[in-house]
């Protein structure tokens, strides 16, 4: 009877111990296998470091090289880099390239009011067809959109020649409008994909709510989704814009007069020093000009532009 109960008394004690230690190791075992070893943290770190840094170095030596070719007379850049003279800096250049002769103020201008115009045009155009993509289904309306997408995989340049025909026949040649026309059909594909998959990311129900309160369509969209669609039409206008601020070969094609050129058409022109010889301390000049809105303008919207193309790979 003793025995019996000794064992009856033991054997609560032994399983707890027995669970608690199998518990305990388990737990233990678990806890081992999750927690990396602080060796293998350093060294993916460590890699990662180096491959920021290499990454860095191959675009940025580029950029910082051409900054300070940019300051240099044209005798230092002609010649093989020497210390004595590589960090003799000027604004000779700068000074050459702001010139009344050279035009280059009136391509900037004139590049400004494109780039910008056809920003906002693709945006505000973009917004509308996504939005009529997203929410209105339609027979075909897959084959529709595939097509709009399909544009994008023909280069312009294969249909250069009947687009110059057709803005001929409506005068819009020589004109800073055409081109503005022109970059906006090229740009337009690009933006109706993003602006469709951001459409397509939002709820519904916010649009039926507000639909019960009686807002229009237009209410709904400028006021309701606007804050939500930002980064999608950021992402569209800031595409277009860059596209447009370095696009060449339209704009030369299209225009004709010196008041009207572009900046790349203008940079053109600028290269080209006396008896024929290419002028590289303008032409580096010129380009760090032409790199100045394109730089600031991604930095000022870069949340936006990758928010937007985060959503459009996600969506599409």
């Amino acid at each position: 009877m003793s025995t019996t109960t000794s064992r009856a008394g033991l054997a609560p004690d032994l399983s707890t111990r027995t669970l608690t230690t199998t518990g305990d190791g388990g737990r233990r075992r678990h806890h081992q296998g999750s927690v990396r070893h602080p060796r293998d943290t350093a060294v993916k770190r460590t890699l990662y470091v180096i491959a920021g840094v290499g990454s860095a170095l191959v675009f940025g030596v580029p950029l910082i090289w051409s900054i300070l070719r940019a300051f240099q007379s044209e005798a230092v850049i002609t010649q093989a880099a020497d210390p004595a003279t590589f960090f003799q800096l000027g604004w000779q250049n700068f000074a050459a390239v702001f010139s009344s002769s050279s035009h280059l103020l009136t391509g900037v201008v004139n590049s400004l009011i494109v780039s910008i115009a056809t920003a906002v045009l693709t945006a505000v155009i973009a917004t509308m067809a996504g939005y009529g993509f997203a929410r209105f289904r339609f027979r075909g309306s897959g084959v529709v959109f595939g097509l709009v997408l399909l544009t994008m995989m023909v280069p312009f340049q294969a249909i250069l020649t009947p687009l110059y025909l057709e803005l001929n026949a409506m005068k819009l040649t020589n004109s800073l409008l055409g081109l503005v026309l022109f970059y906006t059909t090229v740009n337009l594909p690009f933006g109706v994909f993003v602006m469709r998959n951001a459409f397509e990311s939002i709820p519904t129900e916010l649009e039926d709510s507000a639909f019960v309160d009686g807002a229009s369509r237009f209410r709904v969209v400028v006021s309701v989704l606007r804050p939500l669609l930002l980064p999608g039409a950021a992402t569209a206008a800031l595409y277009a814009f860059l596209a447009s601020w370095t696009e060449f070969l339209g704009a030369l094609t299209f225009l004709t007069k010196d008041s009207l050129y572009t900046l790349p058409v203008a940079l053109l022109n600028l290269q080209t020093g006396a008896y024929g010889q290419v002028s590289y301390g303008n032409l580096v000049a010129g380009s760090v000009v032409a790199m100045i809105p394109c730089i600031a303008l991604y930095v000022g919207l870069q949340r936006f532009y990758v928010a937007g193309l985060s959503s459009g790979a996600l969506k599409g």
